[in-house]
């Protein structure tokens, strides 16, 4: 008989399954202060359990205790949850992992420098130059990788020590592990999985297709609407820089990039100083996510706040960037910055309150331009092209008719030079 998933002959005790994830957690040389706390977590739900006279740990037993404790469940990516739940939630799925698979399953993605399992490092060294070759960009390849890692240390907790001993079985009980996560999420990670597998079978590492066995999410939700702002937010936003310091005349120069041309960060951290041509009053780049060159008017007030920056708060050095950190040694935003501290401050300062759900990151910036474009008339094709969202040589002619708009509006070369 089965509960919960578990063949009920198999389950432990919840003080044992404690106390066997305690010793794991240990020889996997959690710090010492986080599996204290842990312990203490699976004492208070050991306890919940002897108050309603149950022995084994289930799912059941672990969301009637944060629903109890704490008014959540492990749902966090659907439903809000209190602060100080996050660590009962972290127990709750520690038990349960523990208890279906006999292994601690990470959740933390994994960050610059990861090491691979020495069983697998040849085929993962292989599949990253595959997608070299393939010229994904560097936060898609790095996306990619971070979702297979979750796959490898769970094959190397499940002291899998050659890929050779892949099975189907594995790759389903991998499947079930991810489950808990939003649906959107769970496609992207069996797609990467997929594509992975796929590699290793035709390059010789398997002899059996596995990518066959990885399932197709029978449903799909598409992302929600974008988050765009309204005209006036995002003047309030503009609004609130202070325009005064340093910081923020390079933050005006970067949200008017995105907020009025619909730049995206990658293009803006790659943006350089050979990029800018005031003589044709344009900035031209190979976007980093498409690989397409897109040439953008410099509109009045963009090329004033360029100048502005460049002139008076730009640190003087070597770095062929338009954009570097105020602080030595003034080099440029590294891969891995997003700037999305830099709208959420300001939205702060503008005192806008931004509704629980909400992206507000840099990117919503873009979407605001394109309702704003949207609502002006402008067609689609011009949109697309203009986020960089089409390469599609059909809808050039759009572009150019677009762009020969926007100039009308753009800086005067002569206006440049006498306030150089």
């Amino acid at each position: 008989m089965f509960i919960g998933g578990v063949a009920m002959e198999t389950r432990k005790p919840i003080e044992v399954l404690a106390a066997e994830v305690i010793e794991a957690l240990k020889r996997l040389n959690y710090a010492y202060n986080t599996v204290c706390g842990i312990r203490a977590s699976f004492n208070r739900i050991c306890a919940f359990a002897r108050d309603r006279d149950e022995q084994y740990f289930s799912e059941e037993l672990g969301q009637a205790y944060l629903r109890d404790k704490y008014g959540c469940t492990t749902n966090y990516y659907l439903e809000p949850f209190p602060r100080n739940a996050k660590q009962a939630i972290r127990s709750v799925r520690l038990l349960g992992d523990y208890q279906l698979h006999g292994v601690v399953i990470r959740r933390i993605v994994k960050k610059k420098g990861y090491v691979k399992p020495p069983q697998f490092e040849e085929m993962l060294t292989a599949y990253e130059k595959e997608c070299e070759a393939n010229e994904y960009s560097l936060r898609g390849m790095r996306t990619r990788l971070q979702r297979l890692f979750f796959f490898v240390d769970y094959l190397a907790l499940r002291n899998v020590m050659n890929v050779g001993d892949i099975t189907p079985d594995i790759i389903s009980d991998y499947v079930i592990s991810i489950c808990p996560r939003h649906e959107k999420s769970i496609a992207a990670i069996l797609t990467t999985l997929r594509v992975f597998l796929r590699f290793l079978y035709l390059h010789g590492y398997t002899e059996q297709d596995l990518s066959l066995a990885v399932p197709k999410p029978t449903r799909y939700r598409y992302p929600a609407v974008p988050s765009t702002w309204e005209p006036a937010e995002v003047k309030r936003i503009l609004d609130a820089v202070d325009r005064g310091s340093p910081r923020g005349k390079r933050d005006y120069a970067i949200l008017l990039l995105v907020a009025k041309l619909g730049m995206r960060v990658g293009d803006i951290k790659a943006l350089k100083l050979s990029h800018l041509n005031w003589e044709t009053k344009t900035i031209t780049i190979v976007q980093e996510k498409t690989k397409v060159e897109v040439t953008y008017p410099i509109l009045h007030d963009v090329g004033w706040a360029l100048i502005d920056y460049l002139q008076r708060a730009r640190p003087v050095c070597e770095s062929p960037y338009v954009f570097v950190r105020l602080n030595a040694p003034f080099e440029a935003f590294g891969e891995n910055a997003n700037l999305h501290t830099i709208i959420t401050h300001y939205i702060r300062l503008a005192g806008i309150t931004v509704p629980r759900g909400k992206r507000h990151g840099l990117h919503s910036l873009r979407h605001s331009l394109a309702s704003v474009l949207l609502e002006q008339g402008a067609s689609l094709a011009v949109i697309s092209e203009i986020l960089g969202h089409v390469d599609s040589k059909s809808t050039s002619v759009y572009l150019h008719t677009d762009l020969n708009g926007l100039k009308s509006c753009a800086l005067d070369p002569e206006e440049v030079f006498l306030n150089a």
